[in-house]
């Protein structure tokens, strides 16, 4: 590596780590300050920091190597997550969510369901999960760090003791990125991590352009147009994936017949499916909700949401099209001619472009982008998780009453245990993939059951909700413990074909068993006590089945009225997905030389914006704070 790209990363991490520990004085008043910014962080800062936050390596490398597998289509596995999620927030949960004026998910958990026996088993059920989810994604970034800082940085960090290694290269990066990482967070709380990520959204801003334009301008659309299909450009699918390499390609269409998603329609109609029901359970409790919970107001919370949405996709796509189009070009003819390619192999593919074909600058500045990308994704989550072990266990069940002091020096012993637990959980993990889609799949069909009853249904008590979401993440654990022993299984037996199976597929088997807790918990124990659910329906105004709990609040209030706006909130919703689906589309196109469908996201980019000024931004525009 160039002296000049060695100094550009020097000199980034340097200013992350300074900054962070410089703006760390300000999270030294209490916890509310340490975790939330004392709710007086303005919301376009928040918003940046949201956006960088979901920018991680990890992820980029695993849609890098989408992308250039299955085309332009690909966009739609970002709805395993579902990333349409941060649409529905946008469009009414960061409204909902932000009246609370609570600091952690499962502390919001005690405004629905009371202080009684059955709401504290939900708050500590939800408590528990945000723990273990976090740990899940710590693992999945240092899984995705290590393998791509390997590839990049010329030096050997191997450690050996005699003729045995005790730690690999990949690990040693890993390790010491995240321990610089973990630093600035833990010293300074929810302040330090906006002030960076806002810095880190910059950086990756200059990557994704210099990134893009390099490969616009050095490759042409022969170049490009000579390895793809017109099948690989198509944004629109039937019910069996179409072949979408040429015969000289045919390695890769081998690849997509092993990789589980041939039955496309299948594939979308399962996340479409999961997706909704992600979607309005919101968002889990970690960095994104506590984005939310740290707004001024409701309505900057609302604003902070949909800005989200629109600096994030765009940028994004602009760098990951832009190294896809540098390895279709270099890189597709040698992965051809590898027999034994797998999934794994295509998530090395960023690595590889950026050490073989990117110019020396260039390089520095991308590199630096890329670390930027997972310090501010790394960086909101040992921020998020550590909230609810302190503020929700410890404060709560262990020591009620010390001194904000002590209730800080916890939180930050609390992040290195958190961090520790990932790193560990992250040395046995097989691959990005296989964590993405634990997480994606498993650990959150889990969560969504529950979840999604709390907003819409009365009856739906604390005792449903814990055993509903005990019962989801006992079944998404099983599935990952069979995941990583798939090895072990015999060929041919129920276990092994079990591991065989898509974790897309599993998530009606886990929603189901988490539905059948959820309703077994609430119909075998008495309901909320109805002044906590007048409490909680009066402030937040959830739609949904709430007609008993409408009708004693109407009678004491003729002038309440019930929340009308299901129509509105589902087709804004609509129309959002399309919104955020043309950003994705539009860098792609524009990249790859398709001007006439890069034109066609344009004109549905600017219709769908057009069309939610007026039915969102309006109607957002007259709330009270």
């Amino acid at each position: 590596m160039d002296i000049i790209d060695v100094s550009i990363i020097v000199a980034y991490i340097l200013l992350s780590v300074s900054i962070g520990i410089w703006i760390s004085r300000k999270a030294k008043k209490g916890l509310d300050d340490y975790f939330l910014g004392g709710k007086t962080i303005k919301w376009y800062f928040l918003g940046l920091s949201n956006g960088s936050g979901m920018f991680d390596v990890s992820g980029t490398s695993w849609m890098i190597g989408v992308l250039f597998l299955y085309g332009v289509k690909s966009f739609m596995f970002m709805w395993l997550w579902p990333i349409w999620n941060q649409i529905f927030v946008m469009m009414f949960l960061a409204v909902w969510i932000r009246r609370s004026k609570v600091m952690t998910g499962s502390e919001w958990i005690l405004t629905r369901f009371g202080s009684d026996k059955a709401g504290k088993a939900s708050h500590i059920i939800v408590a528990i999960f945000a723990i273990i989810s976090t740990i899940g994604f710590i693992a999945y970034f240092f899984e995705g760090i290590g393998k791509f800082v390997t590839i990049i940085l010329p030096w050997d960090l191997t450690l050996h003791y005699g003729d045995m290694i005790l730690l690999t290269s990949e690990r040693s990066y890993a390790l010491l990125i995240i321990f610089l990482t973990t630093i600035y967070t833990v010293k300074g709380g929810m302040f330090s991590v906006v002030a960076t990520e806002v810095v880190q959204y910059l950086i990756m801003i200059v990557a994704g352009v210099l990134i893009a334009g390099y490969a616009f301008i050095n490759y042409t659309d022969i170049q490009i147009n000579s390895v793809i299909t017109e099948e690989w450009k198509n944004v629109f699918f039937g019910w069996q994936f179409e072949t979408q390499w040429s015969d000289k390609f045919q390695t890769f269409n081998n690849l997509i017949d092993t990789e589980g998603y041939k039955m496309f329609g299948a594939f979308i109609g399962m996340t479409l499916f999961k997706g909704f029901f992600a979607s309005v359970a919101g968002p889990t409790p970690s960095y994104d909700l506590q984005r939310v919970l740290s707004t001024k107001s409701v309505k900057e919370a609302a604003y902070m949401s949909g800005f989200t949405n629109l600096i994030l996709f765009i940028p994004r796509y602009l760098l990951i099209t832009g190294i896809v189009v540098i390895a279709l070009v270099n890189l597709a003819p040698e992965l051809n001619a590898n027999v034994g390619l797998t999934g794994a192999d295509l998530e090395l593919l960023m690595p590889k472009v950026v050490n073989l074909y990117i110019p020396v600058g260039i390089k520095g500045i991308l590199l630096a982008g890329l670390l930027a990308a997972f310090m501010s994704g790394f960086s909101a989550f040992v921020n998020a998780g550590p909230a609810y072990i302190v503020n929700d266990i410890y404060k709560k069940y262990f020591k009620p009453v010390a001194s904000n002091a002590h209730y800080i020096k916890v939180s930050q012993i609390s992040s290195f245990l958190v961090v520790g637990l990932g790193v560990f959980m992250g040395f046995f993990a097989d691959s990005i993939n296989s964590l993405t889609l634990w997480i994606t799949s498993a650990l959150y069909g889990g969560y969504v059951a529950a979840n999604f009853l709390k907003w819409i249904w009365w009856r739906f008590n604390g005792w449903g909700y814990f055993w509903g979401m005990f019962a989801g993440l006992i079944i998404a654990s099983l599935q990952f413990i069979l995941g990583m022993n798939k090895a072990n299984l015999t060929e041919g037996s129920f276990l092994y074909d079990l591991s065989q199976v898509q974790a897309i597929y599993l998530f009606p088997l886990i929603f189901g068993f988490s539905i059948l807790g959820c309703l077994l918990g609430t119909y075998l124990s008495k309901p909320t006590e109805m002044e906590v659910l007048k409490s909680f329906y009066s402030n937040v105004r959830p739609w949904g089945f709430w007609n008993p709990v409408y009708k004693e609040l109407k009678a004491e209030d003729q002038a309440f009225e019930k929340n009308n706006d299901f129509w509105i909130d589902m087709m804004n919703c609509a129309i959002g997905i399309i919104w955020q689906s043309s950003m994705i589309l539009l860098p792609i196109f524009f990249i790859i030389r398709d001007y006439p469908k890069a034109v066609a996201a344009l004109i549905v980019f600017l219709v769908t914006t057009t069309v939610l000024k007026f039915t969102w931004l309006d109607k957002v525009r007259k709330i009270a704070d």
